[in-house]
């Protein structure tokens, strides 16, 4: 089980949708992932581990462009 947050504003905890705007308290850059405060792993690849050891699948975003029409 995670710790109660100490930080201010309080991290949201690992079942919240924006649980990846916890901070990070632990960093293994050298080996592709980090420990957020709430207790999820997260991985470089996107993927991210919950606290009862479920594995989260990659989340990606929109893609930073849109394809639009071209008229002549």
């Amino acid at each position: 089980m995670a710790r109660p947050c100490g930080h201010q504003p309080t991290c949201p905890p690992a079942g919240a949708i924006d649980h990846d705007a916890a901070r990070v308290i632990a960093a293994f850059p050298e080996q592709g992932w980090s420990l957020l405060c709430n207790g999820v792993v997260v991985f470089d690849d996107g993927g991210e581990l919950s606290p009862d050891n479920k594995a989260l699948p990659a989340q990606r975003g929109p893609a930073p462009h849109t394809l639009t029409a071209v008229t002549a």
